[in-house]
């Protein structure tokens, strides 16, 4: 049977029609085994599919699900008239099952773009059959056409089979670098205190 998305767990509309997803584990109806996955860039009409495997991923690392509010963001940077992202999706019978996304940062030392891959995930149903490998493989062969200088991603500390996976193809812990990040709200704060006073 075809993967599907079911109609349920919409909880609302925003601007275009857009409908939301709750933050619940999505509803898949599962492929047959033996079908091939087709990779290919995702479209707006794929937005709510899309959204579900957010979800789904958001779940298997534990972490808390976009809400309606970022589901809304994601329509706009990721199919808006400016995108900020490209994402890519694994379908298998026409339905996705995985999906790539990616966007370009930029190295001055090597005065060439950086391909950062935000996310790559495939449902737990659909993995070990190659459709992870692929995706990363297209990720790669984007990078390829597009002279980039490298690729980049971060890795969760506890995921040791992802880690075997992409020393396996060849990439490199960069273990002498730490990773920073500021959220919205640090960046509220650190302005408010480098506000002059008056």
């Amino acid at each position: 049977m075809a993967a599907s998305l079911s109609g349920e767990g919409w909880i609302g509309k925003g601007e275009r029609g857009f409908r939301f997803f709750q933050a619940t584990r999505p509803a898949f109806r599962y492929a047959s085994p033996m079908t091939s996955p087709v990779l290919r860039r995702a479209e707006r009409a794929d937005a709510p599919a899309l959204i579900q495997l957010i979800i789904a991923l958001a779940d298997f690392e534990k972490l808390p699900p976009p809400d309606a509010a970022a589901q809304q963001r994601l329509l706009e940077h990721g199919f808006g008239e400016r995108p900020r992202f490209e994402s890519w999706l694994a379908c298998v019978d026409g339905a996705p099952v995985g999906y790539a996304i990616i966007f370009e940062t930029y190295s001055t030392f090597l005065a060439r773009p950086t391909l950062y891959v935000e996310d790559v995930f495939v449902l737990p149903d659909y993995r070990r059959r190659g459709i992870g490998k692929a995706l990363f493989a297209h990720c790669i062969r984007l990078a390829q056409e597009r002279d980039c200088g490298r690729v980049e991603w971060t890795c969760l500390d506890w995921n040791t089979k992802a880690q075997c996976f992409y020393e396996g193809i060849g990439a490199k812990h960069m273990g002498e670098w730490y990773l920073y990040r500021m959220t919205r709200e640090g960046v509220e704060k650190f302005l408010r205190k480098s506000r002059p006073a008056v």
